[in-house]
Formats: structure tokens, sequence, C-alpha cells
């Protein structure tokens, strides 16, 4: 354990986690004293009503917001000690994000935009290419690497931006409602997937979702109410 008392051996890690915002002459606290770790291969949902702040607490832990409180630490680097530039790099190289809307670039294929992180990294060509290739291999999208999103299913499309997300062979994917425009079969797919990919390549997922079906096959599901996250 570490002097802050949290395991070494997690790949995302947050203590005492607040977030606050002015509203005029209030104070209003949207999420308060949050501890959470996530360790290789786990597989953790956060369930919890609309305005609960699953959003805001993803974009801490994503470091795109800071806290106002408490201290977040992916892959051993404590995100608001970092310049913007730096954390930016980490997200990169430890992260991978997957959104309910897959944020696809439409001009460009679908190997095209899953060799997208490889390429900000300065990755050479052939070899992103290559890597691109043999992850849409893996999601079942070997048949189509040059097909633009507008010519993929919603299902297909989802499973690019989960490409696209592990790509860099993160830590850690983080998934926003993943199956919230997918109809069973597909998200189903997508389930089995993160199963497969936590156990063979150790990758831990956290996954927001309202989705319970989805929440239930996880290893632990935590519930967001009054600001704090509470085991169910």
């Amino acid at each position: 354990m570490s002097e802050l008392g949290m395991s070494d051996k997690a790949v995302l890690s947050c203590r005492s986690l607040g977030k606050s915002y002015e509203e005029g002459p209030e104070k209003v606290q949207v999420l308060s004293n949050l501890q959470l770790e996530l360790f290789p291969g786990e597989r953790v949902a956060i369930v919890g009503s609309s305005g609960s702040g699953k959003s805001t607490l993803l974009n801490l832990l994503g470091g795109l917001d800071t806290p106002s409180e408490g201290s977040v630490w992916l892959a051993g680097e404590e995100l608001s000690a970092l310049g913007e530039r730096a954390r930016g790099l980490l997200r990169n190289r430890a992260l991978g994000f997957v959104y309910q809307f897959h944020h696809l670039l439409p001009e460009f294929t679908a190997l095209e935009n899953v060799c997208m992180p490889l390429l900000i990294g300065r990755t050479a060509i052939p070899e992103a290419r290559e890597r691109a290739e043999a992850l849409l291999k893996r999601v079942g999208l070997g048949h189509r690497l040059s097909h633009k999103p507008a010519e993929l299913s919603g299902g297909e499309r989802q499973r690019v931006a989960i490409a696209r997300a592990l790509v860099n062979r993160p830590g850690l994917v983080m998934l926003d409602e993943p199956t919230g425009n997918l109809d069973q079969h597909t998200a189903q797919g997508i389930q089995d997937l993160m199963r497969e990919l936590s156990t063979s390549s150790q990758t831990a997922f956290l996954v927001v979702t309202h989705d319970l079906n989805l929440a239930r096959q996880m290893d632990r599901v935590l519930r967001l109410e009054e600001g704090r996250l509470v085991p169910i």
C-alpha cells in the first residue's frame, strides 16, 4: 500500500474525492468523500438515477475535470498534479473511453478511426495499421476495415469505438452507457467482449449504465446516491 493508503497495484484510485459548484451564493455539492479502487482485469459498474453525478464522476476519473477535494490516481500518477499536456498524454496511453454515441470520425474508415490514438502517440503508420487491423478482427469486424461509420450498423460502430479505446493497450477502459443504443443481441456481444478482454488482457472496465442486465454481469456494482458510492 502507498502512503496514501491506496494499493500500488490499482489501475485507478480515488480518495476522499469531492466536487462542488458555486451557483450564485449557494454551494452545490455534487460528489462527496468518494473512495474507489479498480484493479487489473476487474469489471465494475456504476449505476444511479439521472442527475446523480455519474457524468461528473467519469469526467473526474478521466482527468477531464479537476476535483474540489481529494485525488484521482491513474496508472500510478495523480491527475491533478500533472499539467494539461502531461495529463492528455497519460490519458492517451493508460485510458480508453467509449461513449454512448460512438464519436467516430465520419470521413475516415473503421481502420483509420482505430489507428487515430496510435498516430496521436506517434506510432509508425505500418505498426498502427497492423495493430488496428488485429483489434478490429478481434471484435469481429475484419471484413469491415474499409467501411466508413455511415456504412456500419449501430452495433458495428460501437465495436469500432471499443477497438479504438483498446488500441493503445490501456490498463483501463471507461464506458458511458455503452449499450444504450443497441439491441439486446448486440448488447450481449459487447458484454461478452468485455468479459473476454478482462480475462485475456487483464484490462479493467468501469461502466456507467442504466442497464441493470449489464451491471449484474460485472464483478462489482456500485450505486451513486447523494454524492457517494454505495456497494449493492
